[in-house]
Protein backbone atom coordinates (compact mmCIF):
# COMPACT_ATOMS: atom_id res chain seq x y z
CA UNK A 1 0.00 0.00 0.00
CA UNK A 2 1.05 3.59 -0.60
CA UNK A 3 2.55 5.66 2.18
CA UNK A 4 1.54 9.21 2.94
CA UNK A 5 3.79 12.23 2.46
CA UNK A 6 3.73 12.84 6.20
CA UNK A 7 3.15 10.51 9.09
CA UNK A 8 -0.33 11.18 10.44
CA UNK A 9 -0.83 11.34 14.19
CA UNK A 10 -4.52 10.56 13.73
CA UNK A 11 -6.04 7.14 14.55
CA UNK A 12 -6.48 4.78 11.62
CA UNK A 13 -10.23 5.36 11.32
CA UNK A 14 -9.70 9.07 10.60
CA UNK A 15 -7.37 8.51 7.68
CA UNK A 16 -8.65 5.34 5.99
CA UNK A 17 -11.50 4.75 3.53
CA UNK A 18 -14.27 2.43 4.76
CA UNK A 19 -16.20 -0.03 2.60
CA UNK A 20 -19.66 -1.33 3.48
CA UNK A 21 -20.48 -4.93 2.64
CA UNK A 22 -23.95 -6.46 2.64
CA UNK A 23 -22.71 -10.04 3.28
CA UNK A 24 -25.54 -11.87 1.49
CA UNK A 25 -24.77 -9.90 -1.66
CA UNK A 26 -21.00 -9.62 -1.90
CA UNK A 27 -19.53 -13.01 -2.78
CA UNK A 28 -20.92 -16.56 -2.56
CA UNK A 29 -18.23 -19.16 -1.84
CA UNK A 30 -20.40 -22.32 -1.83
CA UNK A 31 -22.79 -21.85 -4.74
CA UNK A 32 -26.05 -21.55 -2.80
CA UNK A 33 -26.83 -18.09 -4.18
CA UNK A 34 -26.19 -16.36 -0.85
CA UNK A 35 -23.03 -14.39 -0.13
CA UNK A 36 -21.00 -15.45 2.90
CA UNK A 37 -17.96 -14.68 5.02
CA UNK A 38 -15.69 -17.03 3.10
CA UNK A 39 -16.71 -15.27 -0.10
CA UNK A 40 -15.55 -11.99 1.41
CA UNK A 41 -12.24 -13.56 2.42
CA UNK A 42 -11.74 -14.64 -1.21
CA UNK A 43 -12.26 -11.02 -2.33
CA UNK A 44 -10.04 -9.28 0.22
CA UNK A 45 -7.27 -8.90 -2.35
CA UNK A 46 -9.65 -6.77 -4.42
CA UNK A 47 -10.40 -4.51 -1.46
CA UNK A 48 -6.67 -4.22 -0.70
CA UNK A 49 -6.06 -3.29 -4.34
CA UNK A 50 -8.81 -0.69 -4.13
CA UNK A 51 -7.17 0.86 -1.05
CA UNK A 52 -9.72 0.10 1.64
CA UNK A 53 -8.72 0.33 5.31
CA UNK A 54 -11.90 -0.65 7.16
CA UNK A 55 -14.79 -2.96 6.25
CA UNK A 56 -18.25 -2.57 7.77
CA UNK A 57 -20.35 -5.74 7.63
CA UNK A 58 -24.12 -5.66 7.82
CA UNK A 59 -25.37 -8.24 10.40
CA UNK A 60 -23.90 -11.73 10.31
CA UNK A 61 -25.57 -13.03 13.48
CA UNK A 62 -28.25 -15.76 13.60
CA UNK A 63 -31.64 -14.43 12.55
CA UNK A 64 -34.96 -15.69 11.16
CA UNK A 65 -34.41 -12.94 8.56
CA UNK A 66 -37.75 -11.23 8.91
CA UNK A 67 -35.67 -8.06 8.51
CA UNK A 68 -32.61 -9.73 6.96
CA UNK A 69 -30.33 -9.87 9.96
CA UNK A 70 -31.68 -6.87 11.82
CA UNK A 71 -33.80 -9.23 13.91
CA UNK A 72 -31.06 -10.94 15.91
CA UNK A 73 -31.74 -14.29 17.56
CA UNK A 74 -28.24 -14.74 19.06
CA UNK A 75 -25.72 -11.94 19.48
CA UNK A 76 -22.71 -14.22 19.94
CA UNK A 77 -22.81 -16.52 16.93
CA UNK A 78 -22.98 -16.46 13.12
CA UNK A 79 -25.91 -17.26 10.84
CA UNK A 80 -25.22 -20.65 9.22
CA UNK A 81 -26.01 -19.19 5.77
CA UNK A 82 -23.08 -16.81 6.26
CA UNK A 83 -20.50 -18.97 8.03
CA UNK A 84 -19.17 -19.81 11.48
CA UNK A 85 -17.29 -18.17 14.31
CA UNK A 86 -14.16 -19.84 12.96
CA UNK A 87 -14.78 -18.11 9.63
CA UNK A 88 -14.94 -14.80 11.47
CA UNK A 89 -11.58 -15.55 13.05
CA UNK A 90 -10.11 -16.31 9.62
CA UNK A 91 -11.65 -13.13 8.23
CA UNK A 92 -10.11 -10.98 10.96
CA UNK A 93 -6.71 -12.58 10.46
CA UNK A 94 -6.80 -12.33 6.66
CA UNK A 95 -7.90 -8.70 6.80
CA UNK A 96 -5.21 -7.85 9.32
CA UNK A 97 -2.51 -9.25 7.02
CA UNK A 98 -3.72 -6.79 4.39
CA UNK A 99 -3.85 -3.82 6.74
CA UNK A 100 -7.64 -3.78 7.05
CA UNK A 101 -9.94 -3.70 10.08
CA UNK A 102 -13.34 -5.42 10.46
CA UNK A 103 -16.37 -3.53 11.78
CA UNK A 104 -19.54 -5.46 12.69
CA UNK A 105 -23.12 -4.30 12.90
CA UNK A 106 -24.65 -4.47 16.37
CA UNK A 107 -28.45 -4.22 16.76
CA UNK A 108 -29.14 -3.12 20.35
CA UNK A 109 -32.55 -1.47 19.97
CA UNK A 110 -34.47 -4.73 19.52
CA UNK A 111 -34.05 -8.47 19.18
CA UNK A 112 -35.82 -11.09 17.12
CA UNK A 113 -38.95 -12.55 18.68
CA UNK A 114 -37.01 -15.83 18.39
CA UNK A 115 -34.28 -14.68 20.78
CA UNK A 116 -34.23 -16.76 23.97
CA UNK A 117 -34.80 -13.62 26.02
CA UNK A 118 -38.09 -12.82 24.32
CA UNK A 119 -39.30 -16.40 24.19
CA UNK A 120 -38.81 -16.51 27.95
CA UNK A 121 -40.46 -13.08 28.38
CA UNK A 122 -43.64 -14.41 26.75
CA UNK A 123 -44.12 -17.11 29.37
CA UNK A 124 -45.31 -14.88 32.23
CA UNK A 125 -45.11 -11.41 33.76
CA UNK A 126 -42.64 -12.84 36.26
CA UNK A 127 -40.36 -14.44 33.66
CA UNK A 128 -36.63 -13.94 34.09
CA UNK A 129 -36.24 -11.85 30.93
CA UNK A 130 -39.65 -10.14 31.00
CA UNK A 131 -38.21 -6.77 31.94
CA UNK A 132 -35.61 -6.91 29.20
CA UNK A 133 -38.39 -5.60 26.94
CA UNK A 134 -40.82 -2.69 26.98
CA UNK A 135 -44.23 -3.89 28.20
CA UNK A 136 -47.27 -1.80 29.10
CA UNK A 137 -50.86 -2.30 30.21
CA UNK A 138 -53.72 -1.37 27.88
CA UNK A 139 -55.66 1.84 28.39
CA UNK A 140 -59.24 1.67 29.67
CA UNK A 141 -60.78 0.73 26.32
CA UNK A 142 -58.21 -2.05 25.87
CA UNK A 143 -56.18 -0.18 23.28
CA UNK A 144 -52.41 0.35 23.20
CA UNK A 145 -50.82 2.55 25.86
CA UNK A 146 -50.06 5.46 23.54
CA UNK A 147 -50.05 6.61 19.90
CA UNK A 148 -46.56 5.50 18.91
CA UNK A 149 -46.26 4.22 15.35
CA UNK A 150 -43.92 1.63 13.90
CA UNK A 151 -41.42 2.81 11.29
CA UNK A 152 -42.67 -0.12 9.19
CA UNK A 153 -46.33 0.88 9.51
CA UNK A 154 -49.18 0.60 11.99
CA UNK A 155 -49.07 0.74 15.76
CA UNK A 156 -45.75 0.22 17.52
CA UNK A 157 -47.57 -1.93 20.12
CA UNK A 158 -48.48 -5.62 19.85
CA UNK A 159 -51.03 -7.22 22.17
CA UNK A 160 -50.00 -10.39 23.98
CA UNK A 161 -53.18 -12.06 25.18
CA UNK A 162 -51.67 -14.71 27.52
CA UNK A 163 -50.03 -12.12 29.77
CA UNK A 164 -52.47 -9.26 29.18
CA UNK A 165 -49.96 -6.59 28.11
CA UNK A 166 -48.66 -4.90 24.99
CA UNK A 167 -45.01 -5.04 23.95
CA UNK A 168 -43.25 -2.31 21.99
CA UNK A 169 -41.81 -2.76 18.49
CA UNK A 170 -40.63 0.33 16.67
CA UNK A 171 -40.10 -1.84 13.60
CA UNK A 172 -41.72 -5.22 12.79
CA UNK A 173 -43.85 -6.96 15.40
CA UNK A 174 -41.19 -9.71 15.26
CA UNK A 175 -38.61 -7.15 16.48
CA UNK A 176 -39.52 -6.39 20.11
CA UNK A 177 -37.75 -3.35 21.58
CA UNK A 178 -35.37 -3.84 24.49
CA UNK A 179 -35.76 -1.78 27.64
CA UNK A 180 -32.51 0.14 28.01
CA UNK A 181 -33.56 1.56 31.36
CA UNK A 182 -32.87 -1.95 32.67
CA UNK A 183 -29.32 -2.29 34.01
CA UNK A 184 -29.37 -6.00 33.18
CA UNK A 185 -29.78 -5.16 29.48
CA UNK A 186 -26.82 -2.79 29.67
CA UNK A 187 -24.72 -5.48 31.32
CA UNK A 188 -25.69 -8.02 28.67
CA UNK A 189 -24.44 -5.72 25.91
CA UNK A 190 -21.21 -5.03 27.77
CA UNK A 191 -20.64 -8.78 27.53
CA UNK A 192 -21.70 -8.93 23.88
CA UNK A 193 -19.33 -6.14 22.83
CA UNK A 194 -16.52 -7.77 24.79
CA UNK A 195 -17.22 -11.13 23.12
CA UNK A 196 -16.58 -9.65 19.67
CA UNK A 197 -13.71 -7.41 20.76
CA UNK A 198 -12.02 -10.54 22.10
CA UNK A 199 -12.34 -12.10 18.64
CA UNK A 200 -10.52 -9.16 17.06
CA UNK A 201 -13.45 -7.13 15.76
CA UNK A 202 -12.21 -3.54 15.54
CA UNK A 203 -15.52 -1.88 16.30
CA UNK A 204 -19.23 -1.62 15.72
CA UNK A 205 -21.72 0.27 13.64
CA UNK A 206 -24.61 0.74 16.06
CA UNK A 207 -28.03 0.24 14.50
CA UNK A 208 -30.76 2.75 15.52
CA UNK A 209 -28.26 4.47 17.81
CA UNK A 210 -30.64 7.38 18.37
CA UNK A 211 -33.53 5.17 19.47
CA UNK A 212 -32.41 2.97 22.36
CA UNK A 213 -34.02 4.93 25.19
CA UNK A 214 -37.78 5.47 25.31
CA UNK A 215 -39.72 7.93 27.43
CA UNK A 216 -40.33 6.38 30.84
CA UNK A 217 -43.82 7.88 31.02
CA UNK A 218 -44.70 6.62 27.51
CA UNK A 219 -46.08 10.02 26.50
CA UNK A 220 -47.82 10.39 23.14
CA UNK A 221 -45.72 11.58 20.20
CA UNK A 222 -46.78 14.85 18.59
CA UNK A 223 -47.88 15.08 14.98
CA UNK A 224 -45.38 16.28 12.40
CA UNK A 225 -45.57 19.73 10.89
CA UNK A 226 -44.65 21.20 7.52
CA UNK A 227 -41.28 22.14 9.00
CA UNK A 228 -40.30 18.52 9.65
CA UNK A 229 -38.10 16.50 7.30
CA UNK A 230 -40.06 14.69 4.55
CA UNK A 231 -39.05 11.31 5.96
CA UNK A 232 -40.34 12.32 9.38
CA UNK A 233 -43.58 13.51 7.80
CA UNK A 234 -43.96 10.11 6.16
CA UNK A 235 -44.30 8.61 9.66
CA UNK A 236 -46.85 11.32 10.51
CA UNK A 237 -45.46 11.90 14.01
CA UNK A 238 -42.33 13.25 15.64
CA UNK A 239 -40.41 10.53 17.46
CA UNK A 240 -39.88 12.74 20.48
CA UNK A 241 -40.77 10.08 23.05
CA UNK A 242 -40.37 6.77 21.20
CA UNK A 243 -36.74 7.65 20.32
CA UNK A 244 -34.27 10.56 20.44
CA UNK A 245 -34.17 10.72 24.24
CA UNK A 246 -31.23 12.58 25.81
CA UNK A 247 -30.48 9.70 28.20
CA UNK A 248 -29.15 7.64 25.27
CA UNK A 249 -25.85 9.50 25.62
CA UNK A 250 -25.23 7.75 28.93
CA UNK A 251 -25.13 4.44 27.07
CA UNK A 252 -22.57 5.62 24.55
CA UNK A 253 -20.33 7.11 27.23
CA UNK A 254 -20.38 3.71 28.90
CA UNK A 255 -19.62 1.93 25.61
CA UNK A 256 -16.81 4.36 24.81
CA UNK A 257 -15.14 3.60 28.15
CA UNK A 258 -15.43 -0.12 27.44
CA UNK A 259 -14.11 0.28 23.89
CA UNK A 260 -11.19 2.50 24.86
CA UNK A 261 -10.28 0.12 27.68
CA UNK A 262 -9.71 -2.59 25.08
CA UNK A 263 -7.78 -0.31 22.75
CA UNK A 264 -8.17 3.38 21.83
CA UNK A 265 -7.96 2.21 18.21
CA UNK A 266 -11.34 0.44 18.56
CA UNK A 267 -14.24 2.35 17.07
CA UNK A 268 -17.94 3.02 17.66
CA UNK A 269 -19.98 4.29 14.71
CA UNK A 270 -23.55 5.43 15.18
CA UNK A 271 -26.52 5.10 12.86
CA UNK A 272 -27.61 8.48 14.18
CA UNK A 273 -30.72 8.76 12.02
CA UNK A 274 -31.63 12.31 13.00
CA UNK A 275 -32.52 15.18 10.70
CA UNK A 276 -31.17 18.05 12.81
CA UNK A 277 -27.43 18.76 12.74
CA UNK A 278 -27.34 20.10 16.29
CA UNK A 279 -28.81 16.85 17.57
CA UNK A 280 -26.40 14.89 15.34
CA UNK A 281 -23.37 16.66 16.81
CA UNK A 282 -24.47 15.72 20.33
CA UNK A 283 -23.65 12.06 19.66
CA UNK A 284 -19.96 12.96 19.75
CA UNK A 285 -20.27 14.15 23.34
CA UNK A 286 -17.17 16.18 24.16
CA UNK A 287 -15.55 14.80 21.03
CA UNK A 288 -13.74 12.04 22.88
CA UNK A 289 -16.23 10.42 25.24
CA UNK A 290 -19.13 9.12 23.09
CA UNK A 291 -19.22 7.87 19.49
CA UNK A 292 -16.07 8.01 17.40
CA UNK A 293 -18.12 8.59 14.26
CA UNK A 294 -21.78 9.54 13.79
CA UNK A 295 -23.35 9.16 10.35
CA UNK A 296 -24.51 12.49 8.94
CA UNK A 297 -27.98 11.79 7.54
CA UNK A 298 -28.80 15.45 6.76
CA UNK A 299 -25.95 15.14 4.23
CA UNK A 300 -26.78 11.68 2.87
CA UNK A 301 -30.53 12.33 2.65
CA UNK A 302 -30.15 15.84 1.26
CA UNK A 303 -30.63 16.89 -2.31
CA UNK A 304 -27.64 16.51 -4.63
CA UNK A 305 -27.58 20.27 -4.85
CA UNK A 306 -24.40 22.24 -4.40
CA UNK A 307 -25.80 24.97 -2.15
CA UNK A 308 -27.69 22.55 0.06
CA UNK A 309 -24.72 20.23 0.56
CA UNK A 310 -22.33 23.14 1.09
CA UNK A 311 -24.53 24.38 3.89
CA UNK A 312 -24.68 20.95 5.54
CA UNK A 313 -20.88 20.58 5.41
CA UNK A 314 -20.30 24.16 6.57
CA UNK A 315 -22.67 23.82 9.51
CA UNK A 316 -21.37 20.37 10.45
CA UNK A 317 -17.83 21.70 10.51
CA UNK A 318 -18.86 24.61 12.71
CA UNK A 319 -20.84 22.72 15.36
CA UNK A 320 -18.93 19.47 15.72
CA UNK A 321 -16.82 19.33 18.91
CA UNK A 322 -13.16 20.29 18.28
CA UNK A 323 -11.87 16.77 19.01
CA UNK A 324 -14.57 15.05 16.93
CA UNK A 325 -14.23 13.81 13.36
CA UNK A 326 -16.86 13.87 10.58
CA UNK A 327 -17.96 10.89 8.52
CA UNK A 328 -19.54 10.99 5.05
CA UNK A 329 -21.58 8.54 3.02
CA UNK A 330 -23.90 8.87 0.05
CA UNK A 331 -25.42 5.37 -0.04
CA UNK A 332 -26.18 2.42 2.18
CA UNK A 333 -28.47 -0.61 2.48
CA UNK A 334 -31.36 1.49 3.83
CA UNK A 335 -31.29 4.79 1.95
CA UNK A 336 -30.52 3.42 -1.52
CA UNK A 337 -27.79 3.85 -4.10
CA UNK A 338 -26.80 7.48 -4.64
CA UNK A 339 -25.81 6.66 -8.22
CA UNK A 340 -29.55 6.45 -8.90
CA UNK A 341 -31.03 8.55 -6.09
CA UNK A 342 -28.64 11.50 -6.50
CA UNK A 343 -27.12 11.10 -9.94
CA UNK A 344 -29.96 9.74 -12.10
CA UNK A 345 -27.60 6.94 -13.23
CA UNK A 346 -25.39 9.53 -14.96
CA UNK A 347 -21.70 8.50 -14.72
CA UNK A 348 -20.50 12.11 -14.94
CA UNK A 349 -22.56 13.08 -11.90
CA UNK A 350 -21.46 9.87 -10.21
CA UNK A 351 -17.79 10.78 -10.58
CA UNK A 352 -18.42 14.18 -9.04
CA UNK A 353 -20.22 12.49 -6.17
CA UNK A 354 -17.28 10.15 -5.62
CA UNK A 355 -14.80 13.04 -5.75
CA UNK A 356 -16.82 14.88 -3.13
CA UNK A 357 -17.06 11.83 -0.87
CA UNK A 358 -13.32 11.14 -1.00
CA UNK A 359 -12.01 14.70 -0.63
CA UNK A 360 -14.13 16.18 2.18
CA UNK A 361 -12.52 16.40 5.60
CA UNK A 362 -13.63 13.24 7.41
CA UNK A 363 -13.89 9.48 7.04
CA UNK A 364 -15.62 8.34 3.81
CA UNK A 365 -17.76 5.20 3.50
CA UNK A 366 -18.13 3.55 0.10
CA UNK A 367 -21.09 1.19 -0.32
CA UNK A 368 -20.22 -2.03 -2.17
CA UNK A 369 -20.48 -1.49 -5.94
CA UNK A 370 -20.45 2.29 -5.54
CA UNK A 371 -16.84 2.29 -6.71
CA UNK A 372 -18.12 0.96 -10.07
CA UNK A 373 -20.94 3.46 -10.46
CA UNK A 374 -23.35 0.57 -9.81
CA UNK A 375 -26.95 1.84 -9.97
CA UNK A 376 -30.04 0.58 -8.19
CA UNK A 377 -31.52 -2.57 -9.74
CA UNK A 378 -35.15 -2.36 -10.91
CA UNK A 379 -37.16 -5.24 -9.41
CA UNK A 380 -40.59 -6.73 -9.93
CA UNK A 381 -42.92 -7.06 -6.96
CA UNK A 382 -42.56 -10.85 -6.87
CA UNK A 383 -38.76 -10.51 -6.56
CA UNK A 384 -38.81 -8.43 -3.37
CA UNK A 385 -37.53 -9.79 -0.06
CA UNK A 386 -37.53 -6.61 2.03
CA UNK A 387 -40.49 -6.28 4.44
CA UNK A 388 -40.62 -2.57 3.67
CA UNK A 389 -41.21 -3.31 0.00
CA UNK A 390 -43.67 -6.17 0.38
CA UNK A 391 -45.92 -4.60 3.02
CA UNK A 392 -49.47 -4.31 1.67
CA UNK A 393 -49.58 -0.53 1.60
CA UNK A 394 -46.08 0.03 0.14
CA UNK A 395 -45.82 2.57 -2.66
CA UNK A 396 -42.23 1.75 -3.59
CA UNK A 397 -40.01 -1.28 -4.01
CA UNK A 398 -38.41 -0.91 -0.59
CA UNK A 399 -34.69 -1.35 -0.06
CA UNK A 400 -33.91 -4.41 -2.17
CA UNK A 401 -32.90 -2.36 -5.21
CA UNK A 402 -29.79 -1.31 -3.29
CA UNK A 403 -29.02 -4.80 -1.96
CA UNK A 404 -28.65 -6.85 -5.14
CA UNK A 405 -25.48 -8.91 -5.67
CA UNK A 406 -22.09 -7.38 -6.41
CA UNK A 407 -21.37 -7.47 -10.13
CA UNK A 408 -17.92 -8.99 -10.56
CA UNK A 409 -18.11 -10.16 -14.19
CA UNK A 410 -20.56 -10.36 -17.12
CA UNK A 411 -20.71 -14.18 -17.14
CA UNK A 412 -23.65 -16.20 -15.76
CA UNK A 413 -23.49 -15.96 -11.97
CA UNK A 414 -21.85 -12.56 -12.30
CA UNK A 415 -18.71 -13.76 -10.53
CA UNK A 416 -20.86 -13.60 -7.40
CA UNK A 417 -22.03 -17.21 -7.46
CA UNK A 418 -21.84 -20.26 -9.73
CA UNK A 419 -23.38 -20.12 -13.19
CA UNK A 420 -26.22 -22.50 -12.29
CA UNK A 421 -27.12 -20.95 -8.91
CA UNK A 422 -30.00 -18.55 -8.45
CA UNK A 423 -28.87 -15.49 -6.47
CA UNK A 424 -31.02 -14.55 -3.50
CA UNK A 425 -31.82 -11.25 -5.26
CA UNK A 426 -31.58 -10.68 -9.03
CA UNK A 427 -28.56 -9.11 -10.70
CA UNK A 428 -28.57 -5.72 -12.29
CA UNK A 429 -27.18 -5.20 -15.79
CA UNK A 430 -24.02 -7.34 -15.61
CA UNK A 431 -22.81 -6.32 -19.06
CA UNK A 432 -23.06 -2.61 -18.32
CA UNK A 433 -21.34 -2.56 -14.90
CA UNK A 434 -18.88 -5.13 -13.55
CA UNK A 435 -15.43 -5.25 -11.96
CA UNK A 436 -13.82 -7.37 -14.66
CA UNK A 437 -14.82 -4.97 -17.42
CA UNK A 438 -13.58 -1.89 -15.57
CA UNK A 439 -10.43 -3.10 -13.84
CA UNK A 440 -7.41 -2.07 -15.87
CA UNK A 441 -9.33 0.43 -18.01
CA UNK A 442 -7.83 3.82 -17.08
CA UNK A 443 -11.01 5.61 -18.14
CA UNK A 444 -13.39 3.46 -16.09
CA UNK A 445 -15.35 4.50 -13.03
CA UNK A 446 -13.55 1.87 -10.92
CA UNK A 447 -10.07 3.06 -11.86
CA UNK A 448 -11.16 6.65 -11.26
CA UNK A 449 -12.35 5.71 -7.76
CA UNK A 450 -9.16 3.80 -7.05
CA UNK A 451 -7.03 6.73 -8.20
CA UNK A 452 -8.88 9.06 -5.83
CA UNK A 453 -8.38 6.67 -2.92
CA UNK A 454 -4.70 6.35 -3.80
CA UNK A 455 -4.31 10.13 -4.00
CA UNK A 456 -6.08 10.49 -0.68
CA UNK A 457 -3.76 7.97 0.99
CA UNK A 458 -0.70 9.79 -0.38
CA UNK A 459 -1.90 13.27 0.56
CA UNK A 460 -1.54 14.61 4.09
CA UNK A 461 -3.80 17.49 3.05
CA UNK A 462 -6.67 15.15 2.12
CA UNK A 463 -6.40 12.94 5.18
CA UNK A 464 -5.54 15.51 7.84
CA UNK A 465 -5.95 19.00 6.42
CA UNK A 466 -8.59 21.53 7.41
CA UNK A 467 -11.59 22.26 5.20
CA UNK A 468 -11.85 25.86 4.01
CA UNK A 469 -14.67 26.75 1.65
CA UNK A 470 -13.63 28.88 -1.32
CA UNK A 471 -15.46 31.15 -3.73
CA UNK A 472 -16.88 30.24 -7.09
CA UNK A 473 -19.76 30.98 -9.42
CA UNK A 474 -23.22 29.48 -9.06
CA UNK A 475 -23.11 25.71 -9.31
CA UNK A 476 -19.43 25.52 -8.35
CA UNK A 477 -18.08 24.03 -5.12
CA UNK A 478 -14.51 25.05 -4.35
CA UNK A 479 -12.71 24.20 -1.15
CA UNK A 480 -9.14 23.97 0.07
CA UNK A 481 -7.81 21.03 2.07
CA UNK A 482 -4.74 21.66 4.15
CA UNK A 483 -1.94 23.82 2.82
CA UNK A 484 -1.77 23.09 -0.90
CA UNK A 485 -4.77 21.09 -2.15
CA UNK A 486 -7.80 22.63 -3.87
CA UNK A 487 -10.93 20.74 -4.93
CA UNK A 488 -13.15 22.37 -7.55
CA UNK A 489 -16.38 20.76 -8.74
CA UNK A 490 -18.90 22.08 -11.23
CA UNK A 491 -22.23 20.69 -10.07
CA UNK A 492 -24.33 22.35 -12.74
CA UNK A 493 -25.46 21.86 -16.33
CA UNK A 494 -23.40 24.81 -17.60
CA UNK A 495 -19.70 25.47 -18.06
CA UNK A 496 -18.33 27.16 -14.95
CA UNK A 497 -15.11 29.08 -14.37
CA UNK A 498 -13.19 29.52 -11.16
CA UNK A 499 -10.32 31.97 -10.80
CA UNK A 500 -7.18 31.93 -8.70
CA UNK A 501 -6.34 28.23 -8.80
CA UNK A 502 -2.77 27.34 -9.72
CA UNK A 503 -1.01 24.02 -9.59
CA UNK A 504 -0.99 20.51 -11.02
CA UNK A 505 -4.22 18.62 -11.62
CA UNK A 506 -3.78 15.41 -9.64
CA UNK A 507 -7.30 14.03 -10.16
CA UNK A 508 -9.99 14.76 -12.71
CA UNK A 509 -13.44 13.38 -13.38
CA UNK A 510 -12.69 13.86 -17.09
CA UNK A 511 -10.59 11.02 -18.54
CA UNK A 512 -7.15 12.21 -19.60
CA UNK A 513 -7.20 15.37 -17.51
CA UNK A 514 -4.44 14.36 -15.08
CA UNK A 515 -1.15 16.27 -14.73
CA UNK A 516 -2.35 19.35 -16.59
CA UNK A 517 -1.29 22.66 -15.08
CA UNK A 518 -3.86 25.12 -13.83
CA UNK A 519 -2.63 28.68 -14.29
CA UNK A 520 -5.08 30.74 -12.34
CA UNK A 521 -8.23 29.90 -14.29
CA UNK A 522 -10.22 26.69 -14.46
CA UNK A 523 -12.97 26.18 -17.03
CA UNK A 524 -14.92 23.13 -15.93
CA UNK A 525 -17.49 21.39 -18.14
CA UNK A 526 -20.90 20.57 -16.67
CA UNK A 527 -20.72 17.96 -13.89
CA UNK A 528 -16.98 17.70 -13.65
CA UNK A 529 -14.30 18.25 -11.04
CA UNK A 530 -10.58 18.39 -10.37
CA UNK A 531 -8.17 18.13 -7.48
CA UNK A 532 -5.29 20.60 -7.86
CA UNK A 533 -2.09 20.57 -5.82
CA UNK A 534 -0.21 23.85 -5.70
Amino acid sequence: MSTRRKESARPWWQTEVFYQIYPRSFADSDGDGVGDINGVIERLDYLEWLGIGGIWFNPVMPSPNHDWGYDVADYCDVHPDLGTLEDVDRLVGAADKRGMKIIFDIVPNHTSDQHEWFRDALTSRDARYRNYYVWADPIKDGGPPNNWLSVFGGSAWEWHEPTGQYYLHNFLDTQPDLDWWNEDVRNEFDRILSFWFNRGIAGFRIDVAHGLIKDKALRDNLSTTDDDHPRARALAQQQTYSANRPEVHEIFKRWRKLSDAYDPQRILIGETFVYDLTRWAEFYGSGADELNLAFNFPFALGKFDVEHLKQVVRTSDEIIPPEAWPVWMASNHDIGRAMTRWCNDDPARGRVMMMLLLTLRGSPFVYYGEELGMPATPLESDQLKDPVGIRPWADDEGRDAARTPMQWSPEPGGGFTTADAEPWLPFGDLDAVNVEGQRGDPDSFLEFTRSLIRLRRQSFDLTDGAYVEGKGPAGMWVFKRGEKTVVAMNMSDDIATVQGVEGTVRASTTPGGIDEHAQGRLDLPPWSGVVVVE
